[in-house]
């Protein structure tokens, strides 16, 4: 056997504990377990476990009597915009180039006024070569006149025939039509050369100015915008049930970031928009001037709910199952006040209260407080707090 068939061997062998190392356990687990089981005794109370014998002292909480009502009112509000009732995009019927614009952004100007006007100096000779053609008619026209008299003198002496008469007479008249045609030619001109000029069609703050002097104005093209300061209209929407309570005709308060402002409802659509299904109502705002075009308003209005229920303050609720919330009501017991959970169902939450409903009853008194601290069953002392419900009990 060689030397390396011994080490191999030697590897192979199996390791496999003593009976001295087994001895040295139970040992070891012998005096772990002694040393645990006089701790224990050292540690145990001389007197026995301690289990309470004494009630725990009531807590003191805030209550607020209940008081049931059949119905309640909310306040609703609705916004809209306040427009300016007419705006309009100025520009020129025809093209051509810009001569003058007396008007820039900002500007406030009166109905009449002359804002922007195009170079007519072609318009003009064109004009003036129409006149000439109506003076022209006109003296032909003359002519024609004096031929008929003329010529009806000669056929009562005789001398000429009725066809000469007619002839005459239709030529008057073919003159007539050519001063006819040469008037309309001259007002069509001067219509063209008063379109050449903007003015303001009603009274407005210019907001907005797109082109400048020496610019080329294609025809329809808008030049200035204009929107009316006179006279502003607020659209609001509101669902068709509410939007019926309106009467026209009747003063609304209408509230904006610039304060209160008097608008009379001048008409309700009657159509509920497509998109926002809502019924649009129309105000005028009697004092434009202190509103400015463009501004947010707000409509409120007050509706009645018929729910029977009462209103609690939402930190007196905590969540439940099922989307119901709890209250803990203070009730008489044999030694005092206890502390009972009923399930209430929420109708309507504003600001840090809600009305709800439930089984309780008037005058019940419901722990408005200190929920984090209560549980069920828990003896109480009830102190009054004050009321969560409004004045006119919603």
């Amino acid at each position: 056997m060689t030397p390396s068939d011994h080490y191999q061997g030697d590897e192979a062998r199996e390791k496999r504990p003593t009976f001295l190392k087994g001895v040295v356990f139970l040992v070891i687990l012998f005096l772990v377990g002694a040393g645990l089981f006089f701790a224990a005794i050292q540690l145990r109370s001389a007197e026995g476990p301690k289990v309470a014998s004494e009630a725990p002292e009531p807590l003191t909480v805030s209550v607020s009597p209940v008081r049931l009502a059949t119905e309640f009112r909310i306040d609703e509000s609705f916004s809209g915009l306040a427009e300016a009732r007419r705006k309009s995009q100025l520009g020129f019927s025809s093209g051509g180039r810009i001569q003058s614009i007396a008007a820039d952004m900002g500007d406030r100007v009166k109905q009449g006024e002359t804002l922007a006007r195009l170079d007519t100096r072609s318009l003009g000779a064109q004009l003036a070569s129409a006149e000439a053609v109506v003076e022209e008619a006109r003296a032909a026209h003359s002519l024609a006149l004096n031929t008929v008299e003329r010529q009806r003198t000669l056929k009562l002496q005789g001398h000429v025939s009725q066809q000469r008469v007619d002839e005459a007479e239709a030529q008057a008249n073919t003159s007539m039509a050519r001063i006819a045609a040469a008037k309309a030619q001259a007002d069509t001109l001067r219509v063209q050369i008063d379109l050449s000029r903007i003015t303001a069609p009603f009274d407005g703050v210019v907001t907005a100015r797109m082109v400048d002097e020496g610019s080329i104005a294609a025809p329809g093209s808008p030049v200035l915008e204009l929107v009316e300061t006179g006279h502003l209209e607020a659209r609001i929407g509101l669902p068709a049930k509410s939007a019926a309570r309106l009467h026209p005709g009747e003063i609304y308060e209408l509230v904006a970031d610039t304060g209160p402002v008097d608008a009379k409802l001048r008409t309700v659509t009657g159509v509920i928009d497509a998109d926002r299904r809502t019924v649009t109502a129309m105000f005028d705002v009697e004092n434009p001037g202190e509103l400015p075009a463009g501004a947010v308003v707000r409509l409120s209005m007050e509706r009645q709910i018929d729910e029977p229920g009462f209103w609690v303050p939402v930190k007196a609720m905590s969540t439940a199952s099922r989307g119901l919330w709890t209250v803990f009501v203070a009730v008489p017991s044999e030694n005092g006040w206890r502390a009972e959970p009923r399930p209430v169902e929420m109708v309507h939450s504003e600001g840090g209260r809600g009305f709800v409903r439930g089984p309780v009853q008037e005058g019940d008194r419901v722990i408005v407080d200190g929920l984090q601290r209560i549980a069920p069953g828990m003896p109480v002392i009830p102190r009054d707090a004050t009321s969560a419900d409004s004045p006119n009990e919603g």
